[in-house]
């Protein structure tokens, strides 16, 4: 088997990627699986040399679409119907992984044929520029679970909580049955298309897997407005979605321990300020959300949020 008849296609929506698409080229040829793997590139009209860059490998292609036209969901549909593979992995330009057993240890969960779907996990590496109190430390070395409902109403019988609890999925790390994506494809949303499709897949019977040992590198620098919206964004997501209002955040003791570990883990003073900042809108996203539920404002929040969702933005101190 070669690349012109590939088992995996890994889909990636991109847009001037040059700063961390190398090193997710890396990671996809030193996979034990490369031989059987295609890149479909989705390009929304990169100006940096992303496209000129990704030109010269032959296991990818690069389909091109108008930036205005971008949508979460839609264009991971329309990669879809670019690839060749029976199995689709879908992340993004800035994740990476140095494990090579990586897409190896995904495929063989659909060994199971009840499987649709796999998740890994999205950790942040131990470098300087990264904020180090969001270092990857595990407690252990992971482990898999597979979700499934017999019915329907099984899914539906759970707490809205539970329900949200069986959907963390995410497309930064998720691999699919193709078939599976275009019996019930992504729905067209700017944000949580990847959280919607395990809960509609769930309905469906399909059973999903949760892989903490699948992981990969992925990093935003949360400036404060940025971690604002983000938050208020992925919690009104939530409600509206499982109708669960997700009211954790950090209490005060929390700056508290933010200090204790800048000097536990000896870090730069500044990331004091940054820890302070990012507790601080996270607390003010929760609460702005809080307050729209009581009041019932909830309609005019969503108009309001409609209008940006954020991208996340690489660091460049």
């Amino acid at each position: 088997m070669h690349h012109s008849d590939p088992k995996i296609s890994i889909v990636v929506p991109i847009k001037n990627g040059m700063d961390t698409l190398p090193a997710f080229i890396e990671g996809i040829q030193k996979q034990t699986l490369f031989k059987q793997i295609e890149v479909v590139i989705i390009d929304s009209e990169s100006t940096d040399n992303s496209v000129e860059f990704l030109s010269q490998f032959s296991f990818v292609k690069v389909v091109s679409i108008d930036p205005k036209t971008f949508n979460h969901g839609a264009t991971r549909n329309l990669g879809v119907t670019h690839c060749n593979g029976e199995f689709v992995l879908m992340t993004v330009q800035d994740a990476w992984t140095t494990d090579a057993k990586f897409i190896e240890r995904m495929v063989a969960h659909f060994k199971d044929p009840s499987v649709m779907g796999v998740c890994g996990q999205q950790v942040v590496p131990h470098e300087k520029d990264k904020n180090p109190h969001e270092w990857f430390r595990p407690q252990s070395k992971g482990s898999a679970k597979k979700v499934e409902f017999k019915t329907k109403e099984a899914f539906l019988a759970l707490s809205p909580k539970e329900q949200r609890q069986s959907c963390g999925w995410d497309d930064v790390v998720a691999m699919y049955r193709k078939q599976a994506l275009l019996d019930l494809p992504f729905e067209p949303l700017v944000f949580g298309e990847d959280m919607l499709w395990a809960k509609m897949a769930l309905e469906k019977g399909y059973a999903l897997v949760y892989d903490t040992t699948v992981r990969v590198f992925h990093y935003h620098f949360q400036f404060p407005k940025y971690t604002y919206k983000r938050v208020l964004i992925s919690k009104f997501f939530i409600y509206k979605c499982f109708n669960y209002f997700d009211d954790r955040t950090f209490s005060y003791k929390d700056y508290a321990l933010v200090v204790y570990r800048n000097f536990k883990w000896k870090c730069a003073p500044k990331w004091i300020k940054h820890n302070f900042n990012l507790i601080a809108n996270h607390r003010k996203a929760t609460s702005t959300l809080a307050t729209a539920i009581k009041k019932n404002k909830i309609e005019a929040l969503e108009r309001e949020l409609a209008i940006n969702i954020p991208q996340g933005t690489t660091n460049k101190t």
